[in-house]
């Protein structure tokens, strides 16, 4: 049998780091190629070991700082570059948003050859930490060691995690100590379940095997103070579960809700499975400013519930398009993938009608409470797969409309919704989007009728290359 020929290592010294790509992969050149880079930032100056190379481009992962950038900042988390998440820790804020506006641009511009009015200044997050709600662990019987644990061999003998999935290693997850993510206490809830496991030796799940006990833990918190935890465990143990559940109602009494779900399956979604409650509510309530007579607006947030994870961002974008639809209170309005509703009652004290589409029916029927909740009356919800229910029959029903406000999944929306867009011909149609690639893809299409006079980047997630955009586009 003939051997594989083992080739030597290849690596690039004194790289200077140009700007930052897709992904928040830093860029070079070396010999008039393009070289991807992880581990470093623009202004870097680095040598690198080249993980693939192709005729026209290279990969690469940083060695060695040799002159770092001006814009370097030390990371904050003693889990940086090993965690999946806040990849920019190292890039000042500032810099950051600089790089998020033109992904924006090149996304726009180059992706979708469209033509831009000036784009306005990207909107920076208030708060650069603590700023989601919702966060989402896996248990793993596979714990991921990092470099230094290794070479110091502090590798022990438990093999546990309760963390994230370290990227593009399913089977592996990094124990989180520590998230600057999530507000309290989601941090001492994590850490809670840890201790309790261990001491009661419950089996964390396999993920290559698919057996174990505990598998997932979803923790979603409201800026008024409430908590949600969800337990999701491989099988039944009713001894086991109620036990670390009640454990946990008495280490934290505060909390609004403790749900519990078994999921057998191959995947770790709970869309499919039955929640069953615990302690305290199904749900959680949340209040954004703005409501009808300028009382707060109310959301009802279940389990399953698409609600924006950043809550002071989200009332700034909710009020820009509101802005941006224009609205006398004379307009029929479209909100597709409308979630819980939230932009749609946003819309509702500004507009005749408007009329929410979603695809998960736990959404809408939140939806529909959360109407209830605020004694909002002009609107109506519709459950189902975008391209079958924006149908001749749904149009008689709620008009046609003067304007669309769309807000898809970072997939985009479907070509065919796009296509029906372009028969209903709104005046003006308001495209929310957390990928814009996918705007731009979508936007290239709209192209034919519309034309963009706004657009406005949004910093949702600080320390990730990720961003919003809103796009107003009006008929020619």
């Amino acid at each position: 049998m003939r051997r594989t020929k083992y080739k030597e290592p290849l690596f690039y010294q004194n790289l200077t780091i140009e700007s930052a790509g897709a992904q928040g992969k830093a860029i070079a050149k070396h010999e008039g190629m393009v070289v991807f880079i992880t581990g470093a930032v623009p202004g870097d100056v680095v040598d690198v070991r080249v993980t693939k190379k192709k005729s026209n481009y290279a990969e690469a992962i940083t060695t060695r700082i040799v002159s770092p950038s001006p814009d370097r900042i030390p990371a904050f988390c003693t889990h940086f570059g090993t965690c999946g998440g806040c990849k920019w820790q190292d890039l000042s804020y500032p810099k950051q948003l600089e790089y998020k506006q033109q992904q924006v641009i090149d996304n726009l511009q180059r992706l979708g050859g469209l033509e831009l009015p000036t784009v306005t200044p990207i909107m920076a997050s208030p708060s650069l930490t603590h700023y989601r709600n919702k966060l989402e662990f896996s248990f793993c019987n596979a714990r991921w060691f990092t470099k230094e644990e290794v070479e110091n061999d502090q590798r022990g003998e438990d093999k546990n995690a309760l963390g994230f999935h370290i990227p593009m290693r399913f089977d592996r997850v990094l124990d989180i100590s520590e998230c600057h993510l999530q507000p309290a206490p989601s941090d001492a809830i994590r850490n809670f379940f840890r201790a309790h496991a261990r001491v009661h030796g419950l089996s964390f799940y396999d993920q290559r095997a698919h057996v174990g006990f505990l598998r997932t833990l979803l923790i979603r918190t409201t800026t008024t103070g409430e908590c949600m935890v969800l337990l999701a465990v491989g099988h039944e143990n009713v001894e086991a579960r109620e036990r670390i559940l009640s454990e946990l109602v008495q280490a934290f009494p505060q909390l609004t809700s403790v749900l519990w779900t078994v999921n057998p399956k191959k995947n770790d979604t709970i869309f499919d499975l039955d929640i069953h409650v615990f302690h305290g509510r199904d749900h959680l309530i949340e209040e954004l400013p703005d409501g009808p007579g300028g009382k707060p607006l109310k959301f009802r947030i279940g389990p399953k519930t698409f609600f924006q994870t950043n809550p002071e961002q989200t009332i700034a974008m909710y009020r820009l398009t509101r802005d941006l639809a224009g609205l006398t209170g004379e307009e029929n309005v479209y909100d597709l993938y409308c979630g819980a509703g939230s932009i749609t009652l946003y819309l509702a004290a500004v507009a005749k009608h408007v009329a929410g589409v979603e695809l998960v029916p736990e959404s809408v029927a939140d939806a529909r409470v959360n109407a209830d909740f605020n004694g909002i009356t002009n609107v109506s919800f519709a459950a189902g797969d975008m391209k079958k229910v924006l149908d001749p029959a749904f149009v008689a029903q709620h008009g046609k409309p003067d304007v669309v406000v769309t807000d898809p999944p970072r997939a985009g929306m479907d070509e065919p919704v796009v296509r029906h867009l372009l028969e209903l011909a709104p005046p003006r149609i308001v495209y929310v989007s957390c990928n814009p690639a996918t705007q731009a893809r979508d936007l290239a299409i709209l192209n034919e009728q519309y034309r963009i006079d706004f657009v406005q980047p949004i910093d949702m997630f600080p320390h990730t290359y990720h961003v919003e955009n809103v796009v107003r586009l009006v008929k020619r």
